[in-house]
């Protein structure tokens, strides 16, 4: 009978070692169990019925506590998840704005290049159709140039054909005695 004593007095010292967490009391009391003397001829084991409820009793007190702190940091993990998720999307809705303001900004030079070559090309049309226009209208004034100076031409040949009978028969006389004169001027009012 002193065996069974002896294991109370040795559960008896265990227990003032008292485990921390109920992991610790649970592990104890699979050692207790391990460990403990079996019963001849039988596969049970002689344990401690104090010593390990005395464990199972800490292992239960200290599961709600370890329990809540379990709790505690899984509400935790899922704020500071739900904090992250939030910052990931807002920096998305960020990094979307500012490819959005970049694929805009893109678009509006891409915009303005289109325009300014539009505005390029109608420049050089123009240019071009008033260049044809001077080039047309020069060669109109001076096609009239050319028919008024033709006319002119004519009335000159037809002046001095009308001339030429007269200088023939008495113009020798008036061009000799003229000669002198024509070096001081060509037309016949400088001669007055």
């Amino acid at each position: 009978m002193t065996e069974p004593y002896d294991a109370y007095e040795d559960a008896q010292d265990d227990y003032d070692d008292r485990p921390q967490d109920a992991e610790g009391a649970i592990r104890r009391a699979i050692d207790l169990v391990a460990t403990a003397k079996s019963m001849p001829l039988s596969a049970s084991v002689l344990v401690s019925r104090d010593e390990l409820l005395g464990l199972l009793d800490d292992a239960l007190a200290l599961l709600p506590n370890e329990l809540r702190e379990a709790r505690w940091m899984l509400r935790d993990r899922e704020i500071f998840m739900a904090e992250q998720q939030k910052a990931a999307d807002a920096l998305l809705a960020d990094v979307r704005v500012q490819a959005e303001q970049m694929v805009a900004k893109t678009e509006v030079v891409r915009q303005a290049q289109a325009q300014a070559t539009k505005i390029i090309d109608e420049a050089s049309d123009e240019a071009r159709r008033l260049c044809h226009e001077a080039d047309d209208y020069c060669d109109q004034k001076l096609a009239g140039m050319e028919i008024v100076l033709d006319r002119i031409m004519k009335t000159v040949q037809s002046g001095r054909e009308k001339l030429q009978p007269t200088v023939d028969a008495g113009a020798a006389p008036l061009l000799a005695t003229h000669d002198d004169d024509l070096a001081d001027g060509f037309f016949d009012q400088d001669l007055a």
